[in-house]
């Protein structure tokens, strides 16, 4: 029996990328696992909950704006039916944007802050109330950003630096209910998203695997078992802790 055996986990944005690779690790640690997709990634969410239950998991796919209170409050009540309770909330749904301050606009900064920092207050606040007496595990995803200044990612830092700062504020708030909230930090990730926008191949990422020490970019499996590991018994003790997957990439 995997370590998460009997667990129900909500994985928002985990149609591809970290997002997916989180949801099949939970799977693969015997977690029950709900795949949050943003409406219109059917055919991708599909494909993660194909791939899960073909290594003998259990998952759903769920349709959900993030961003919009009643399609999370609707999404939970779905897991609910479907599985009878919640333990395991993961925030990964986020969008970045990079641009230089003369160049950003009052929607780059509501787009930005409403699905990396709204997304979380709303998928927690409906999470919690689902979580059984014995508590639960609330892990969100920040990013080495935050710690590394880097330009042109003005709003995008901001937005993360507000997702440590929930981290560690409801950690104290909801840790008398044995709630425990944590944050991994993932450095630069190979992502499909980073090969379709041509990321993947530039400049700024050529200058951060030189910086990392392990020199190489992460996989989206590399984050997926740290997240397991915060979610899961073995990390019964930790909360309110930020934990960068990065390769050894900081200030």
């Amino acid at each position: 029996m995997g370590t998460l055996t009997g667990q129900v986990a909500v994985v928002t944005g985990a149609a591809q990328g970290i997002g997916a690779a989180i949801a099949t690790n939970l799977a693969a640690a015997g977690a029950a696992v709900v795949v949050n997709y943003y409406p219109g990634d059917t055919d991708r969410a599909a494909h993660v909950v194909t791939n899960i239950e073909e290594q003998g998991g259990r998952a759903i796919a769920i349709a959900a704006d993030v961003t919009k209170a009643p399609d999370v409050e609707s999404m939970f009540q779905q897991v609910v039916a479907e599985f009878g309770s919640v333990d395991i909330l993961v925030n990964n749904a986020g969008v970045y944007e990079f641009g230089a301050l003369e160049r950003v606009t009052e929607r780059d900064y509501r787009f930005q802050f409403d699905v990396n920092v709204l997304g979380v207050i709303l998928a927690t606040r409906e999470a919690v109330q689902r979580f059984g007496p014995n508590g639960g595990s609330v892990v969100n995803i920040s990013s080495t950003a935050v710690h590394m200044s880097q330009p042109n990612l003005m709003i995008y830092t901001a937005t993360k630096s507000a997702v440590e700062a929930i981290t560690r504020v409801l950690a104290k708030e909801l840790g008398p209910r044995q709630i425990r909230v944590n944050a991994v930090a993932p450095g630069g990730t190979e992502t499909e998203g980073g090969h379709e926008h041509g990321l993947i191949d530039s400049p700024y990422i050529r200058e951060l695997v030189a910086q990392t020490p392990l020199a190489r970019l992460g996989q989206p499996s590399d984050i997926a078992g740290v997240v397991t590991f915060l979610a899961g018994p073995e990390a019964r003790w930790l909360t309110g802790e930020v934990i960068l997957t990065s390769g050894g990439l900081r200030p």
